[in-house]
């Protein structure tokens, strides 16, 4: 009986289970050459179930050759409704607060670390629910990388833990960073650049009234650090 050369054997090929041969492929991750062909893939951007509720993606905005650029957590309800980031009642205390510090907001760049509102409804109403790791996870892989790869920052300011995490890959605590600039950070976008740690703007809508004026006064401190970054 001849056997046959073990060297010419062929094998069939491994059949896939179940699980694999259903898994679908995830989406590319975008490479644009500029902000507006990025704006336009993140409106049809699928890579998380967030746009299944949202009403629509909310990109960044503002200068494309920003020095500086705020990022913030995700859209609330009327960012969501209007499709621009920081336009409700955080947006305006924002507003408020960078003219405080000497900051223009037309000379920035303001994102969110998550592009789709993440909400729960409560009757008529929708009511903001924290992005979970994953989701923050593949946006920032997806547009906020790309983002801050476009713009090339010389400084990023992360208000609040969601973008954070964002910024720097991991869990960030707000107390123990702010107040300072933290410099050369090699950021999770593989981008250099000095980084402030502060509180979402949100936050000061919800301290008690005894405790809201001592605590905007201390977020317009922490963007006064940006005032050595903003153009002359």
């Amino acid at each position: 009986m001849i056997h046959p050369n073990p060297s010419t054997t062929r094998r069939a090929p491994a059949k896939k289970s179940v699980r694999e041969a259903r898994a679908p492929t995830p989406p590319a991750r975008p490479t644009a050459r500029s902000l507006t062909a990025l704006r336009e893939e993140a409106q049809h951007c699928r890579a998380c179930p967030l746009w299944k509720n949202a009403t629509q993606t909310v990109f960044g905005e503002g200068r494309a050759t920003a020095r500086i650029v705020l990022i913030g957590e995700q859209p609330g309800d009327r960012e969501d409704l209007v499709g621009k980031p920081f336009v409700g009642p955080a947006g305006k205390l924002l507003d408020r607060a960078l003219e405080r510090a000497g900051v223009e907001r037309t000379q920035t760049y303001v994102t969110n670390a998550v592009k789709h509102f993440k909400f729960e409804p409560r009757g008529k109403r929708r009511i903001h629910k924290k992005p979970n790791e994953q989701e923050i996870s593949v946006c920032r892989q997806h547009w906020l990388d790309n983002e801050l790869r476009l713009i090339g920052p010389t400084l990023v300011i992360a208000m609040g833990a969601t973008a954070a995490r964002a910024v720097f890959g991991r869990a960030t605590a707000i107390g123990k960073n702010r107040g300072h600039v933290i410099k050369g950070q090699s950021l999770a976008s593989e981008l250099s650049a000095d980084v402030i740690v502060t509180v979402h703007p949100s936050y000061l809508l919800r301290v008690p009234d005894a405790d809201r004026d001592s605590a905007f006064e201390e977020f317009v401190t922490d963007l006064k650090l940006a005032r050595q970054y903003a153009p002359a």
